[in-house]
């Protein structure tokens, strides 16, 4: 059985006429789908996880760095921040020198909801990875980080962030 994408995987013939940035976004909204299963359990969804994980590796983000590193728009943000802030998860404080930006923060309560669902992440991209030997799995990542820097975007876990000169929200424009 093979992807349903176009890929040859089903018929093992190769293919050229497939784009690689759907064969990405396929990859990508199955992994969301699978994980999203998992994040139920905490009453979480895969943005919300995305935003605690951000919040909590980089306290004092704004909602313009957050969006973009969570890849959403700013007001697609607030949206999910003020369900996240109603149920205790994250706090928004004004930012000390520009009233224009809000700063965020994981609260304890978003820590230990966070902490307890890491885990069953974790595993269950282990599982999604079984498949792979550790050195293609290396390959992929190493392939992925590269693409996403050729993009104009550091890749996640590439040491970049909201806050860093050359992470998401290092550009000039106003941040709420």
């Amino acid at each position: 059985m093979g992807t349903g994408i176009g890929t040859g995987a089903d018929t093992g013939e190769e293919r050229r006429d497939w784009v690689l940035s759907f064969l990405v976004r396929h990859t990508w909204l199955s992994m969301r789908a699978a994980i999203g299963a998992e994040l139920e359990e905490f009453g979480l969804t895969v943005p919300q996880f995305a935003t605690l994980m951000t919040v909590r590796m980089h306290p004092g983000t704004s909602i313009a760095q957050l969006a973009r590193a969570v890849g959403s728009t700013r007001q697609a943000a607030n949206e999910m921040l003020a369900g996240l802030e109603r149920d205790g998860l994250i706090t928004r404080s004004p930012h000390p020198t520009d009233r224009r930006t809000h700063q965020l923060h994981i609260t304890p309560l978003g820590t230990t909801r966070y902490e307890a669902a890491l885990p069953a992440v974790q595993r269950r991209e282990a599982e999604l990875e079984a498949g792979l030997p550790p050195e293609q799995r290396d390959t992929v990542i190493a392939w992925m980080t590269s693409v996403a820097l050729a993009c104009g975007e550091p890749a996640s876990g590439s040491g970049s962030g909201p806050g860093s000169a050359s992470g998401p929200g290092s550009g000039s424009a106003p941040e709420s």
